[in-house]
């Protein structure tokens, strides 16, 4: 993506925020050659603190959309935290990951998941017949966790034993993102 189209969708996340105070939808022209479909994750942080983080794995819609529906998601629906207050609004950073496809990796031994992972450039998601969780490429970098201890992470935030991992009947996938914020 360009400098000017990750400002764009910056600037949109804040306008989606505060439209949706106003109970209006936002102004999409600017944004709506973004149109490739494309996994997107919104985050917003207050204080160096999480404050909300929902997003798309897959590319299901436009990004201009998705952009939107996380942001919304993100700021109002993230069980997690209270929803955003007008009041907070000049205090949130906004961070956007766009993703890549969510690729499965393939391996004939749980070992070989430690040489198919690369901290720092890889998010994972778990996907078992009963659960499901995905961490961005940042949280293991951010925590310098090692692959194994991504793994153990990814494990937990699907609800799972640490080592759910090591059951080749669950399906592990990887993919990039170009990270930016303001």
């Amino acid at each position: 993506m360009n400098e000017q189209d990750k400002i764009l969708l910056l600037n949109l996340v804040r306008k989606t925020i505060d439209s949706s105070f106003k109970r209006k939808e936002p102004d999409i022209n600017d944004v709506l050659h973004l149109k490739k479909e494309r996994g997107v994750f919104v985050t917003l942080h207050k204080l160096d603190q999480l404050r909300g983080c929902i997003g798309f794995p897959e590319p299901i819609m436009p990004l201009y959309k998705a952009v939107i529906e996380a942001t919304k998601g993100a700021a109002f629906n993230d069980s997690r935290f209270p929803v955003v207050s007008p009041d907070e609004l000049r205090d949130i950073k906004i961070e956007i990951s766009v993703l890549t496809k969510p690729e499965l990796i393939k391996v004939d031994k749980p070992i070989d998941y430690y040489k198919n992972i690369y901290i720092g450039l890889d998010g994972l998601i778990i996907r078992t017949t009963t659960n499901s969780g995905l961490l961005l490429p940042q949280v293991a970098s951010e925590n310098n966790f090692t692959v194994n201890q991504f793994l153990n992470a990814l494990c937990q935030k699907a609800n799972l034993s640490f080592t759910a991992w090591q059951n080749l009947n669950n399906q592990i996938f990887k993919f990039q993102a170009e990270i930016f914020s303001e």
